[in-house]
């Protein structure tokens, strides 16, 4: 699986028929159900590159095809580890333009650089040294089918960044976008995009007159092992957090694996980093699942309507 697969590109804002495009496939309000119990829910040398790229840095290194998608600009690529920079992984990149993706199959081993920007990554001069036959990936294990009723998970005491005990169940009334990070990742485009779509969205929230207050994001770690609370908290502060809107949580890994299973995030470790899908969900006060961003990218606006969305939804009689 790779690093934040993902088959959609990044975009500024999701459209919402999009969404419901996205959902329909997923099924992912489904899988809430057995979670929330209210209603639904719940490398050799580094060179300087050229403007905003003066400041990347480029790596050259090797790998071999996995997958292209010329539509969203993104090749999949198994590679060696990029010296000074991360270990062997299996993972998507984004070019910059389509004819970067020609003549190439799956199966090809081929070299390539890699560009890393504050903001940003990419991947150019891609060229084929070779083929190799690929083994058959297995599919990953399909989500366990849910159940009606209250999930024990719902009240079990996770642990924040400040230390203190938390339960999803506190956040019952509010309106809650969730999303899945660990701070080691590598690529400022994964999960460093999702912290900053977090960043974002709640100082857009904070900033809009007549804006709800009852929201809380969370952002869960599957790094349970080097995530401890303290290094949560160091990483919130890079964003800026305010820890009376944003939390991130941390647990025992088999905890975190469930939370993760039910809300149809996938999620490995390989070579020390983790590979893992996205899922943003934004959530009403009723436990409904109203919304999944299954991407990275910039959609902080999105979430932001979500969310104004969501808290209306909490001030509603709950649906029986």
């Amino acid at each position: 699986m790779p690093l934040c697969r993902k088959h959609e590109p990044a975009i500024p804002a999701v459209k919402p028929g999009w969404i419901k495009k996205a959902l329909k496939s997923m099924g992912s309000r489904e899988l809430f159900i057995a979670l929330f119990g209210f209603g639904l829910l719940l490398a050799p040398n580094a060179k300087s590159a050229g403007t905003d790229e003066s400041a990347a840095r480029v790596f050259a290194t090797k790998g071999v095809v996995r997958d292209l998608s010329p539509d969203d600009l993104t090749v999949t690529i198994s590679h060696e580890a990029v010296s000074n920079y991360m270990g062997a992984m299996t993972m998507p990149f984004k070019v910059r333009d389509a004819g970067a993706l020609s003549g190439l199959h799956a199966g090809d081993e081929v070299s390539f650089r890699l560009h890393v920007t504050r903001t940003e990554s990419w991947v150019d001069q891609i060229t084929r040294i070779g083929t190799v036959a690929l083994v058959e990936s297995k599919p990953a294990p399909p989500v366990s089918p849910p159940v009606p009723g209250r999930n024990p998970l719902w009240y079990y005491k996770f642990t924040n960044e400040l230390g203190q005990a938390v339960s999803l169940s506190d956040f019952h009334g509010q309106a809650l976008a969730v999303t899945f990070i660990y701070t080691r990742c590598p690529l400022p485009d994964y999960c460093p995009r999702l912290s900053r779509n977090f960043q974002e969205a709640s100082q857009k929230l904070g900033s809009l007159t007549g804006a709800p207050t009852n929201w809380h994001f969370l952002s869960v770690s599957f790094d349970s092992q080097f995530d401890t609370p303290a290094v949560l908290q160091a990483y919130g502060k890079n964003y800026q957090y305010d820890p009376a809107h944003w939390s991130f949580l941390t647990g025992p890994p088999d905890k975190i694996a469930e939370l993760a299973r039910l809300s149809g995030v996938h999620y490995e470790s390989d070579y020390g980093l983790i590979n893992h899908n996205f899922r943003t969900l934004i959530v009403d006060g009723h436990g409904h699942l109203q919304t999944v961003f299954p991407i990275s990218g910039d959609f902080s606006d999105s979430i932001v309507a979500e969310i104004i969305k969501a808290a209306a939804v909490t001030h509603q009689p709950a649906e029986r």
